[in-house]
């Protein structure tokens, strides 16, 4: 077995197809093609499934993936030693959250992780899409629901609040059963929402506005004077234009969860990364 085929053999698993992995190492397809096989064959397993959509690590890859990033850590820290660079981090971190946590709430801590180890690139993805942590699409990611692949390490991060709020300058924005007040709320697609179903119980004349998956968008379409708007505290409250309103129940909240891939458990940058989140965030 080859050092340089394992570290072909990572670029192949992070990026996905071997072309793209081609380009990011600076060679040709085929002579990835032909060093992957070359590691196949010295370890014995097909270490990738051929799908349309790419290259998918088997069972046998995962686990050659969690061997092959220890010595790719170890590695490093010899050049950084080498360098003089002691025992600073480095390297690439995918972190997966939704549009607003990441700009509200992520975004302060990041940029903190930033000044403490500069060596390693975050690379924020913050989209509606659930990301595999098996396929490597991201190495940490934050959601509101429990994570339920086994080989997922997760913990609950925090709980956070939510509030009923409304633009200034709208006076007594609520009467009785909301008859004629107008909402912002989720789109159909997220009718389950706990807050959606909590607005129909306690405004059920009210009328929608607005609707989107989008918090940010919410938020700035209330302060814009559209309609009432259930947001989560730690978006709403920083907000200029918006006040809560009491309605004498506060809607549910929701608790963030963090998960990361078992396999990546001893990664140094992603173990560096959750004792700041942890730190800051964690309740």
């Amino acid at each position: 077995m080859e050092w340089s085929d394992l570290r072909i053999f990572l670029a192949i698993a992070r990026a996905g197809t071997l072309g793209a992995a081609a380009r990011q190492a600076g060679l040709t397809q085929p002579t990835m093609g032909r060093r992957l096989r070359a590691l196949e064959q010295a370890v014995g397993q097909t270490l990738f499934q051929r799908t349309s959509d790419g290259m998918v690590l088997t069972d046998e890859g995962q686990s050659v993936l969690a061997h092959a990033e220890r010595m790719e850590e170890e590695a490093i820290a010899l050049e950084r030693q080498l360098a003089g660079r002691g025992g600073q981090l480095s390297g690439l971190l995918r972190v997966s959250c939704s549009d607003w946590f990441g700009s509200h709430v992520l975004a302060p801590v990041l940029a903190h992780f930033a000044s403490l180890h500069p060596g390693v690139t975050i690379e924020l993805l913050t989209e509606a899409r659930l990301l595999s942590l098996a396929r490597r699409e991201a190495d940490l990611v934050f959601r509101i629901r429990p994570f339920e692949e086994p080989e997922v390490v997760q913990r609950r991060l925090m709980h956070m609040a939510y509030g009923l709020y409304a633009p200034v300058g709208m006076d007594a924005p609520v009467a009785g059963d909301g008859t004629g007040c107008p909402l912002v709320t989720m789109d159909t697609g997220f009718g389950g929402m706990p807050d959606v179903a909590w607005l129909q119980r306690m405004l059920p004349r009210a009328r929608i506005a607005f609707r989107s998956n989008n918090r940010d968008v919410q938020a700035r379409m209330c302060a814009r004077g559209v309609g009432l708007a259930v947001l989560p505290r730690l978006l709403a409250d920083g907000m200029a234009g918006l006040y809560p309103v009491d309605l004498g129940e506060p809607p549910p909240g929701r608790d963030v969860w963090l998960g990361y891939h078992r396999d990546l458990r001893r990664l140094g940058r992603l173990r560096a990364l959750l004792a700041l989140v942890i730190e800051r965030l964690g309740s």
